[in-house]
């Protein structure tokens, strides 16, 4: 089977103790190694404001998580986990491998194109006269 790649992105309520969050991620870490995937990295962004208000929060803490897989169903499991948490004010996943693809992709296509176009010849720059044979000539 396929590996997938995805990004996590939750937003912990601003108070929340660091002893919570870290709960909140052993339990995606422990979800993830039940259902055969692994969490590649993990990043706290701290606090940072919000675009708009979220159940009366203007700010929360970001972690960010990416996240490599063969099942689809454990992206599902992680977000049934991280919607009964109460921390948990917001989180979204985003599948990175097909992005990936599509531009692999695009990027051979660019190659293709730029082998098959005939290569310009450069002109050889016209030499410089020496400032001493300018004086000779006038």
């Amino acid at each position: 089977m396929e590996e997938r790649y995805y990004d996590l992105i939750f937003i912990v309520r601003p108070a929340t103790p660091e002893e919570d969050i870290k709960k909140i991620l052993s339990v995606v870490e422990h979800t993830c190694a039940e259902k055969g995937g692994k969490v590649e990295k993990t990043e706290q962004w701290g606090t940072r404001k919000l675009a708009y208000r979220v159940h009366k929060h203007r700010e929360g803490i970001y972690v960010h998580q990416e996240i490599r897989t063969t099942h689809g169903e454990l992206i599902a499991e992680i977000e049934r986990r991280l919607r009964t948490q109460d921390a948990v004010i917001k989180y979204q996943t985003v599948r990175l491998d097909e992005d990936l693809k599509r531009q692999k992709k695009l990027s051979l296509k660019r190659e293709k194109r730029a082998a098959r176009r005939p290569r310009r010849a450069t002109a050889p720059a016209p030499a410089a006269v020496a400032p001493e044979q300018a004086t000779a000539t006038n």
